[in-house]
């Protein structure tokens, strides 16, 4: 399962991937093998149990899932290569109506 893990993780544009270098920046790249190698066991197994085919999340999952943890994270990311920052609110209220 670890070998299916890690060619998972170096597979392009995948939840998996994105999976591993989010663990891997937290936790190592050992611990992040083994916690995709058990996403993919309990994808196989929940595959089997209802017959059905797997949907990936996509690379963008965690960013979704979480867009203030996101934005903090790439603010700081741009501040510490000397940008600043500042944030506006978008409308995505059709002006035309």
């Amino acid at each position: 399962m670890c070998e299916a893990a890690w060619a998972a993780s170096k597979s392009k544009g995948t939840y998996l991937q994105a999976q591993f270098r989010r663990l891997a920046a937290l936790r190592g790249p050992k611990r992040a093998l083994i916690a995709v190698a058990n996403s993919i066991l309990t994808a196989g197994y929940y595959m089997l149990q209802r017959a059905t085919t797997y949907q990936d999340l996509g690379p963008a999952y965690f960013d979704k899932r979480n867009t203030v943890r996101a934005t903090h994270r790439l603010v700081k990311r741009l501040e510490a290569l000397g940008h600043r920052v500042i944030l506006e609110p978008r409308f995505t209220a059709d002006p035309s109506s």
